[in-house]
């Protein structure tokens, strides 16, 4: 369906008003009281609740190193807020690592931008669009926009009409009643300037700021690098440490050849669930009423409850027990009698057969198998892979060996930095290169494909919520819509920005589940992906297709005339964002306003918090109930990425100033959420060293260049040909400037320069400037010679090793307190030491036999110390 087409000539009537977002100063003054009733209540929830629920709002706090020295936050209602301003960007980085500081670096940049853009596009440029910015003919806002728009349409060879071309001749650049779009192409240059500035200034500092917090650590991560590409004849360690040691570079101090350890991973997930169905077991036996009897009475055995021989079934469990007086209970001698859970296993050929055994005898069992299989397969030696990752002795000789070429065949030994141990995903190391690749590419295929899937509801979205549409398929409710200007105002720009803002929330799951299956061998590097995933989502599916293309079947038409007119895709990006400014202006608010406290609140927590609360069971269940929910860049990073790119493309155009008011707004409250977050309430899994700077970056220059097209066409528009043309060689500019950067700036934000590499002890100068930190750059050269940086703090002990091979193997957590880790034992058949535990604390008993159960088994638990974790 074409809103534009000529078949349906009742279209003809409708107006700029009539689209999504419309004209009508109702639908933002809807927009504002729905955001700012949302905002204000989740935020006034949240200063209710946060006092109370700190095990969820103050998590992160709760399990953080007390050394990281963050301001405890007072328990009044709005008292932890000037706390949280205090927070400097040194504690910042010092507590929650460069990745924090990058992401919030990026919304204090644009706080900065946008406030000084507001104050020029408000002062200067929105008396010049209010004087000026109206149709000759009927003095409408906007209306000679469309009218020009309407006439070149018309006139476009092969689109929708025949008549010829406008007379490009007639060119107003110089008309000196239209002299005031001169003012335009001013304020595109400046604002363009402005933005480069800003970005150039902050990536400096950022730079800094990396380098010497890379450059002064010393961590097991900054002195390896990741070899792939290894050939056959030097898979192995020595071969390896050999190789690296010719080359002079330095000292190897260990390396970690990756092994197809499949087999041993799959007996690890195994377990896992194993575990957690032999917890499960327990705490379903303890939950069962138990049935209380007294075994010392002489008159009539029956009302004991347990027949004649209770005092035999007394005296065998207290064998059982070990000890008698662990069922004493005051003067009297007490049974507890429990029903067992049972479970239902297959067996035989093809698993064709089954039966019920005892539950916590079959999974104690199985996972006592497990166990000597795991040990089993430890000792085993396995397929070496053609990755390894390279220890050396000192920072300096890894960056060396990371940025320089060592064997001169395509392909092999190539070096790049390793992600931190626990970043790896192992399962990934030994999968062969040729098969990350398929997988690499299947993904990127899907994904592409799925962005065309997109299209289709989407675009829907565009045309089938505009008034103009309903008007034509749903006449009587189009009338009655005109009859309520609040319903009205609802239908054509509450429930589009809502459907498009649920879209940023649901979309991101589906591609961070995409990512981490693309074959990368990290979670950085699976963090930084989502993220360009879902700006590619945001950017697209939301920004363009709402914007060039408009409904779904016009796509084809846009695509074929964009192909046969260059200057289409302009004049089309031109027309539509004035159309739609209210709507990208609800939008911003809706995010800012309305949502920004949700985050805060953490709401989709909170909601799913009794629906786990209901299903949690074991004491494992409870104990992550209260662990830190994480904090995931990609799901965030893309709509604020694109709110930017919004403010930049309305900057310079009528009411620009309020986007960009709202741009101030969205970032301020952004800047601070995300603080509290960051710093208090959640945890961060990956660890990418700052590497969503370049990605900020090339996006703010895409923003730059829609802005620039925009304004071109909207210029064209207006028949300022000559004014339109000298855009031109800004695009150029900025696209030059990004060809620079990438050669300039990225590889700064990929490695450590070597003058960086200095040690305090060395007499190393640290070039953190004091405006790096507002002041307190002295503060962060202190804390960065001592060497205390989060990032070797989470680091202390770790090892480029796979954790299948060398951790700990988890007892079931039966008890209050989590169990010691299993050891490994001799090959002498001794049983693990939690299926014959014998605790010497008294209140424990060993469950007495049910229906069904065996008799072989021996495990005990804590009854008296239950209560402790069920409630």
């Amino acid at each position: 369906m074409n809103i534009f087409d000529n078949s349906d000539h009742s279209n003809k009537n409708c107006t700029a008003d009539d689209y999504i977002g419309g004209k009508s100063a109702t639908d933002t003054q809807v927009q504002l009281l729905i955001s700012v009733t949302l905002g204000l209540s989740a935020f006034l929830a949240f200063c209710t609740l946060r006092p109370r629920w700190k095990f969820l709002y103050l998590a992160r706090k709760r399990h953080s190193d007390p050394l990281v020295g963050l301001p405890l936050l007072p328990d009044t209602f709005f008292g932890w807020i000037p706390v949280l301003y205090k927070i400097t960007e040194q504690q910042v980085l010092a507590s929650a690592g460069l990745d924090a500081y990058v992401f919030l670096a990026f919304f204090k940049m644009s706080m900065r931008l946008f406030g000084v853009m507001f104050f020029f596009a408000a002062v200067v440029l929105e008396p010049i669009n209010r004087h000026f910015g109206r149709s000759p003919d009927t003095g409408k806002p906007g209306s000679f926009l469309f009218h020009q728009y309407a006439t070149y349409r018309d006139g476009m060879p092969g689109m929708l009409g025949d008549s010829d071309a406008p007379d490009h001749d007639d060119d107003n650049s110089f008309n000196r009643n239209m002299g005031y779009l001169w003012s335009y192409l001013i304020f595109t240059y400046f604002f363009t300037g402005l933005t480069l500035y800003f970005m150039e200034k902050e990536t400096s500092k950022v730079i800094r700021v990396r380098q010497d917090y890379l450059g002064t650590q010393s961590t097991i991560t900054d002195r390896t690098f990741r070899l792939s590409g290894i050939p056959g004849e030097l898979r192995t360690e020595e071969a390896i440490k050999d190789l690296v040691q010719k080359l002079e570079i330095g000292k190897v101090e260990s390396v970690t050849l990756c092994r197809n350890w499949a087999k041993l991973d799959r007996l690890m997930e195994e377990r896992q669930t194993v575990l957690a169905k032999l917890e499960e077991a327990w705490s379903v036996y303890l939950s069962h009423k138990p049935l209380e009897a007294t075994g010392n009475r002489t008159s009539g055995g029956n009302e004991s409850g347990l027949g004649t021989d209770s005092s035999e079934v007394l005296d065998g469990v207290v064998e059982e027990a070990g000890e008698s007086d662990r069922l004493l209970r005051g003067p009297q001698a007490r049974l507890m009698d429990r029903e067992r859970p049972q479970t239902r296993f297959w067996y035989g050929f093809l698993r064709l057969q089954s039966r019920k055994a005892d539950a916590i005898d079959y999974f104690t069992e199985k996972l006592r198998q497990l166990d000597d299989k795991i040990f089993a397969a430890r000792k085993e030696t396995y397929e070496p892979a053609d990755l390894a990752f390279v220890t050396m002795d000192s920072i300096a000789a890894c960056q060396m060996a990371i940025q320089a070429l060592i064997d001169p065949h395509p392909g092999g030994l190539l070096t790049k930095p390793a992600p931190a141990p626990s970043d790896i995903v192992w399962k990934n190391t030994y999968a062969p290169r040729l098969n990350r690749r398929i997988r690499s590419w299947a993904v990127t295929v899907f994904v592409t494909i799925l962005s065309v899937v997109w299209l289709v509801p989407v675009a829907f979205l565009a045309s089938v919520l505009s008034i103009c549409t309903i008007n034509k398929f749903f006449p009587h409710f189009g009338a009655w819509l005109g009859e309520h200007e609040i319903a009205r105002a609802l239908v054509q720009t509450g429930l589009p920005t809502s459907v498009v803002s649920l879209l940023n929330i649901a979309v991101p799951y589906l591609y961070d589940y995409l990512s981490y299956h693309q074959g990368m061998l990290s979670q950085g590097d699976i963090a930084l992906s989502v993220i360009s995933k879902n700006f590619f989502f945001t950017f697209f599916n939301i920004f363009l297709i709402f914007t060039v293309f408009g409904a779904a079947t016009s796509i084809f038409d846009a695509l074929r005339e964009s192909l046969k007119d260059t200057t289409y895709v302009a004049y089309t990006l031109a027309r539509k964002i004035e159309e739609l400014s209210v709507f990208y202006t609800n939008f911003i608010m809706l995010q800012g306003l309305g949502l920004f406290p949700f985050r805060l609140l953490e709401f989709g927590s909170v909601a799913q918090y009794p629906i786990y609360r209901m299903g949690a069971k074991t004491p494992r269940d409870f104990s992550q109930l209260v662990q830190p929910p994480m904090f995931y860049y990609g799901f965030y990073l893309p709509t604020a990425l694109l709110v930017f790119i919004l403010c930049l493309v309305y900057s310079a155009l009528r009411g620009g100033f309020l986007v960009l008011g709202l741009g101030l707004a969205y970032f301020s409250l952004g800047y601070f959420t995300y603080k509290y977050q960051l710093l208090y309430a959640m945890d961060q899994p990956q660890h990418a060293t700052g590497g969503a700077w370049r990605m900020i970056c090339y996006r703010i220059m895409l923003g730059l260049v829609v802005f620039q097209l925009t304004m071109s066409g909207y210029l064209a528009l207006r028949k300022a040909f000559t004014v339109a043309l000298l855009v031109v060689p800004l695009l150029v500019a900025t696209l030059w400037y990004g060809w620079d950067f990438r050669k300039r700036v990225e590889p700064l934000t990929r490695f450590i320069s070597l003058r960086s590499i200095k040690r305090p002890s060395q007499g190393g100068d640290i070039a953190i400037l004091d405006e790096d930190f507002d002041g307190h750059g002295a503060e962060q050269r202190e804390t960065l010679r001592r060497g205390s940086t989060v990032d070797e703090d989470r680091e202390k002990g770790l090892r480029f090793v796979n954790p299948s091979l060398v951790c700990p193997l988890e007892q079931p957590w039966i008890y209050r307190d989590p169990p010691p880790p299993l050891v490994d034992r001799d090959d002498d058949g001794v049983s693990p030491p939690w299926v014959d535990r014998q605790n010497s604390e008294p209140g424990y008993e060993t469950p007495a036999r049910g229906p069904g159960s065996s008799t072989n088994s021996s495990s005990s638990v804590s009854l008296g110390d239950t209560h402790i974790w069920r409630e």
